[in-house]
């Protein structure tokens, strides 16, 4: 008998709301089987818990949910393992672009601030030095 985990298990082991886990099963990431009445209560499997962590960390490397689950889906199902790393090394490519592109934007920005903060501090030297 395989192990099975309750929407609470994994909300738990994970840290999140049971309304983030039911939202990723919106999304398609998750397909818990359903018990008791009404089929009202979620039984995870291990595939479930798995697919769960993988999008955990897809989330943290900062790949939208949709991106996620295409990746997910391929290594669900049979197909060639050198199509699949091709996609998620594609997918990576674009992101880490879109990532240094954020990156130079912030120096950027960063470095327009040090030059209000030097211009600033000069200013108020002047200020200072009339003053006294």
């Amino acid at each position: 008998m395989s192990i099975t985990y309750s929407i609470s298990d994994l909300a738990r082991e994970f840290d999140l709301t049971t309304r983030a886990i039911r939202f990723y099963e919106d999304m398609g990431l998750l397909q818990p089987a359903r018990s008791g009445p009404l089929g009202r209560n979620r039984v995870y499997s291990g595939r479930d818990r798995t697919r769960l962590k993988l999008t955990l960390r897809a989330k943290r490397l900062g790949l939208s949910l949709t991106e996620a689950k295409d990746i997910i889906d391929m290594y669900d199902s049979p197909r060639d393992t050198g199509a699949q790393l091709k996609k998620f090394l594609l997918v990576l490519g674009e992101h880490r672009q879109q990532l240094d592109e954020q990156m130079a934007d912030l120096q950027a920005n960063l470095d327009e601030v040090k030059a209000h903060e030097k211009e600033a501090r000069a200013l108020l030297a002047k200020v200072e030095k009339i003053k006294s």
